[in-house]
């Protein structure tokens, strides 16, 4: 599986995503910078986190129109899976590739811990190696990881199996919605389901270094699956 990583001023998670990838596909990713105005060839093109021009407008605002992001949503509307995390998820949405918004932790501070996650859609491209309601442990590090949609795109989303993972209750410690989401929802999909946005960080729960590997099976099944 071939993949790109497309870097914003500001990602500080490209390297974490890039080791991730590696890990489970035996290729390394090609970087892209965010001035680029063409991307390689892939299976795969993934946002990763961080604070994407600082963050200084709006989350993932500016980052969104940044000259890639023409590209990549081009590849987008042919098919072609991307996966953003956490700042990735941000720019997703101000992009359009995904509904909703990523709005201010409800607490208002930075959040950066360990949660639980539930996994809701199991069949998808990147979540199939999960059984239907597993949970498993991740970190989250955001400041704006409050996820809202309006009641009728979130009765359509849910009808539509376009959420990917809510926050639940498990051995991580602190309560299990950690910034105020609407309906605990961490992570959602496009309506075809090969755009997938999330804010915790898989990507760092693949190495015991790390203190656990459960997010090796997101990245095992999106390498089993576009292999």
């Amino acid at each position: 599986m071939k993949s790109a990583v497309v870097v914003f001023p500001g990602t500080n998670r490209e390297k974490d995503m890039t080791r991730a990838l590696e890990g489970a596909s035996g290729q390394a990713p090609s970087l892209v910078w965010h001035k680029d105005t063409e991307l390689p060839e892939v299976d795969l093109i993934v946002l990763p986190g961080g604070f994407a021009h600082g963050d200084y407008l709006r989350a993932g605002a500016m980052a969104a129109r940044s000259p890639v992001m023409r590209e990549v949503m081009a590849r987008a509307e042919r098919g072609v899976p991307v996966l953003g995390v956490c700042n990735g998820f941000q720019v997703l949405t101000e992009a359009g590739l995904l509904p909703g918004a990523l709005l201010r932790n409800a607490d208002l501070k930075f959040l950066c811990r360990t949660v639980t996650l539930r996994v809701e859609n199991t069949q998808t491209l990147f979540t199939g190696r999960f059984e239907a309601g597993e949970t498993f442990d991740t970190p989250v590090a955001h400041m704006d990881g409050n996820y809202f949609v309006d009641s009728e795109d979130h009765k359509r989303m849910t009808d539509n199996g376009q959420i990917a993972f809510r926050y639940a209750e498990g051995s991580a410690a602190g309560p299990a919605n950690p910034n105020g989401a609407l309906d605990d929802i961490a992570g959602v999909f496009n309506e075809t389901k090969t755009v997938l946005g999330l804010m915790p960080h898989p990507e760092d729960a693949t190495d015991p270094l790390h203190g656990g590997t459960d997010g090796r099976k997101l990245f095992d099944g999106i390498v089993e699956a576009l292999s």
